[in-house]
């Protein structure tokens, strides 16, 4: 038996998760899938001072409070952000790191500073509008499945602008996570060139196991039967 932590991504919330989370725990296994403050059921929270780094508390005190130990921590999209830093905390606690069609930082990075000046100017024009918080990203924009596009657009909330400025500390090549297995799963139809680039630059990394599922973006929801097997080998490694 594994223990899987499944971090989402950006405007949406643990119920992104359901499909996942079910097949992996018919089989067995434990499934954590926090949802981070101020989206999904923990909207009532929302507000413009919550920052990467309340994001990375958020999980590391599930860690803490479920004491949870040799863990696959995955995370989607903007969650790739949120589990690097998590594991410079607690490196001890897991044993691999998944990336799903997520972004990969290095030390002192950002997600704008990952996305580049053109979206960082939108955004921070928008939060200065909504007291500091982003509009949700249309479905359409990540090749969401027709059948889920209009219940993801339905339940996805704004971010805050404070979880894209701010900083992640220690990247994902810190010495402290040499250890862990890492995996980056491509999602080949995400919708445009979302992580096309740390695509290429992983796929012929040693250290890196690299994917490809050619579907949307929210992989979860397009082929959860095919993610589950992907994230069972990593507690065979």
């Amino acid at each position: 038996m594994a223990t899987f932590v499944l971090v989402h991504g950006a405007f949406q919330g643990a119920w992104v998760w359901s499909r996942l989370a079910r097949l992996l725990r018919q089989q067995g296994h434990d499934v954590y899938t926090p949802t981070l403050t101020g989206l999904g059921e923990r909207a009532h929270l929302a507000g413009g001072a919550i920052t990467l780094d309340t994001h990375i508390q958020d999980i590391v005190n599930v860690f803490h409070y479920e004491d949870i130990q040799e863990a696959v921590l995955c995370g989607h999209s903007y969650g790739g952000m949120v589990i690097t830093g998590v594991a410079n905390q607690i490196p001890g606690r897991l044993r691999a790191l998944v990336f799903i069609d997520a972004f990969v930082p290095a030390a002192g990075e950002s997600l704008i500073d990952v996305q580049g000046e053109g979206a960082a100017a939108l955004w921070v024009a928008q939060a200065a509008e909504t007291g500091g918080m982003i509009p949700p990203l249309s479905a359409a924009l990540f090749n969401v499945n027709e059948a889920d596009a209009a219940r993801i657009d339905a339940l996805s909330l704004p971010q805050p602008l404070g979880t894209f400025v701010q900083a992640v500390q220690g990247g994902i090549e810190a010495p402290a996570l040499r250890a862990l297995h890492r995996t980056f799963i491509f999602a080949g139809a995400n919708g445009g060139d979302w992580f096309v680039s740390t695509h290429l630059r992983l796929k012929d990394h040693p250290d890196w196991r690299v994917h490809d599922i050619a579907c949307g973006h929210n992989i979860m929801l397009d082929r959860p039967e095919e993610l589950a097997a992907r994230l069972l080998e990593e507690t065979t490694r």
